[in-house]
């Protein structure tokens, strides 16, 4: 194999694939300027728990709802058609990751998105779902 060194760049000849460099090509200046700004390992953790969460289907139904109106456990259960346990462990999940809150009234708990971020980022997947091809 042919290796050869050209504005920071390592190459290295490879076998060819659509979906990938043919050479091994590595930008040694943009490498850098990317790992003085690479957030800590703990943000990264956070952030992939939290898409994490949004990979299951019924926790992604809990969210759309939550979108819309703040609901109970009971409520919720309804809407989704699974048991009031089954939703509770879910917002469970949900509400360790900061992703929903709730607040008492009396012996009932409702639910709502904990903040502008979470719908934020909720409906841009949507959008980029309900625009794919």
């Amino acid at each position: 194999m042919n290796n050869y060194s050209h504005n920071n760049f390592t190459k290295e000849k490879t076998s060819s694939s659509n979906a990938v460099c043919e050479v091994v090509s590595i930008n040694k200046a943009k490498v850098d300027r990317i790992k003085k700004i690479m957030k800590p390992e703990r943000v990264i953790t956070s952030l992939a728990e939290i898409f994490g969460a949004l990979s299951d289907p019924t926790r992604v139904k809990i969210i759309f709802a939550l979108l819309k109106e703040e609901l109970c456990v009971c409520d919720l259960a309804n809407l989704i058609g699974v048991s009031s346990s089954a939703i509770s462990h879910q917002l469970r999940i949900l509400r360790n990751l900061k992703i929903v809150k709730y607040r008492k009234d009396g012996k009932v708990a409702y639910y709502s998105l904990a903040d502008k971020h979470i719908e934020d980022l909720f409906n841009q997947g949507l959008e980029h779902v309900e625009e794919s091809p």
